[in-house]
């Protein structure tokens, strides 16, 4: 039995403790935002933050989420339902093709805003170079993370 914290709500699941995180948060909690992409790491479809920090689900063993705040693309925007900057930017933006590689875009996205709140060009693409998007949404998903930079700096100058 594995005690887990996802999005802010307390979990005990009975699966195997080596299982990839990825598949508890699919199958045992039907969290499916968080996509499967190549099961090794590469491609940055399963990325979820553990504490904060970008981790690829696929390869990440549930039991490393015991005792971490485990937050998925379900668990981004606020309590209340408000999108989070980033998600309103993509839709803005109109970033997603296919979109089967957003929501792993978005959170290594909103783990560079958190560590570097305004971005430069070489920063989103150092950040999000091991993110892969087959449709080639590049350019927009760059444009769209400087306007959630920009969106969430002008909240902070409201308060």
């Amino acid at each position: 039995m594995l005690n887990l914290t996802v999005n802010g709500i307390a979990h005990s699941i009975d699966v195997d403790a080596s299982t990839p995180l990825l598949w508890v948060l699919r199958d045992d909690l039907g969290l499916v935002g968080t996509k499967f992409g190549c099961g090794k790491s590469f491609c940055g479809a399963c990325t979820v933050h553990l504490n904060g920090k970008p981790v690829r689900s696929c390869s990440v063993p549930a039991r490393s989420g015991v005792g971490q705040a485990i937050t998925t693309i379900e668990g981004l925007a606020s309590k209340n339902g408000t999108l989070h900057p980033l998600q309103e930017a993509w839709i803005e933006h109109d970033v997603p093709q296919c979109g089967y590689c957003q929501a792993g875009q978005i959170m290594s996205a909103a783990a560079l805003l958190e560590r570097n709140p305004v971005p430069s060009d070489a920063d989103i693409d150092d950040a999000m170079q091991d993110n892969l998007c087959r449709c080639g949404t590049y350019v927009r998903i760059r444009k769209a993370i400087h306007s959630a930079a920009a969106k969430i700096a002008n909240k902070g100058d409201q308060v």
